[in-house]
């Protein structure tokens, strides 16, 4: 890969694809911006602004691609995988720990995530490890760079051997570790908000819309990489990591808690056991309602939804009884009543 070219607008790491580009294309052609902006027909002002995040014409951004040399890739990914060839094993490498963990997967429940239908899952698990604090290594591991198809699914001897092989590989690196825990974990995380949560942000009368909550599934895999252990010395800013995505997702439930109670829709479970559980926990929690053994269980939103409800409903028909008794007189509540003797 040519070599970064360091300026003063080159200081701040890129954070958006416009941003990537500009930088891409920088280390490719190994120039400054100037000259970049004289190569691509515009200001070096021009340039400055996307790499401020500044959105780029498509047929800009073609250009740039193709300097770049990158084709469909995503140009954040491809930065900090270090090159669209490391990036594209980094993606097998992606894509085969989410197959793995979609294999093992026990909440009855299908993680959507791990599908990678909107093509995001190498971007976003990059994006997590990097908030975690986990520097991307510069050169894609050389011990991961096999052939997955060829060694995951077969059921002879040789295939189950080279398959036990290949898991040991993945354990022991520190990267493939942290990947594999994190989607192991999303297959429960994700399980729960199937199971107990997904309902109520579909729910039109809630009005989740518009509200913190919005983002409590675009940032399911965050969580999932709170409750997994992990080297402190590879993620080093797991500590805060974890404390900032904890209390977001607690003030997310807590907006759809409070919104259910005013609607009056019951709560199928304390949905701030998804922030506070462990994994394996909400995990079986998810599994129970998928196999419908939650059906008897009344949960303590549900049952003070219910006398909630009772109460309404007494006083809506009290004084109608009161009337239809002839009753006049006004009444005088003997609290004395209420305590056992």
């Amino acid at each position: 890969m040519a070599t970064i070219v360091c300026d003063s607008s080159a200081l701040r790491e890129p954070t958006t694809d416009s941003e990537a580009l500009v930088q891409l294309a920088l280390n490719r052609l190994s120039c400054s911006q100037k000259e970049l902006a004289a190569h691509l027909g515009v200001s070096p002002t021009q340039i400055s602004q996307w790499k401020k995040g500044e959105r780029m014409s498509r047929d800009m951004e073609e250009r740039l691609r193709n300097i770049a040399e990158i084709g469909d890739g995503q140009p954040l990914f491809v930065l900090w995988a270090g090159s669209l060839e490391d990036a594209i094993k980094w993606e097998r490498l992606i894509h085969h720990l989410a197959e793995s963990a979609l294999f093992d997967a026990e909440t009855g429940y299908d993680t959507d995530p791990l599908n990678d239908e909107m093509g995001l899952l190498c971007w976003e698990t990059f994006n997590v490890l990097r908030e975690m604090g986990v520097a991307i290594p510069p050169k894609f591991p050389k011990e991961l760079d096999v052939d997955y198809d060829a060694k995951f699914g077969g059921d002879d001897a040789q295939s189950l051997e080279e398959e036990d092989a290949l898991s040991s590989i993945l354990n022991k690196n520190p990267y493939s570790s942290a990947i594999s825990k994190i989607y192991h974990s999303l297959n429960d995380v994700y399980g729960f908000y199937a199971a107990y949560v997904s309902d109520l942000m579909n729910d039109d009368d809630l009005e989740i819309a518009e509200t913190g909550a919005e983002n409590i599934e675009p940032c399911l895999m965050p969580l999932a990489a709170t409750k997994i252990d992990v080297d402190p010395s590879l993620a080093t800013a797991f500590r805060e990591f974890k404390y900032k995505v904890t209390e977001d997702f607690a003030m997310w439930l807590n907006i759809v808690k409070e919104k259910a109670s005013r609607a009056g829709v019951p709560l199928r479970a304390e949905l701030l056991n998804m922030v506070h559980g462990s994994h394996d926990e909400i995990g079986h929690e998810a599994e129970a309602e998928s196999l419908g053994l939650n059906s008897a269980r009344l949960h303590l939103d549900i049952y003070m939804n219910e006398l909630l409800c009772g109460m309404r409903a007494i006083h809506q028909v009290l004084p109608k009884i009161t009337k239809k008794l002839g009753i006049k007189k006004a009444f005088t509540l003997d609290t004395s009543e209420f305590y056992i003797r």
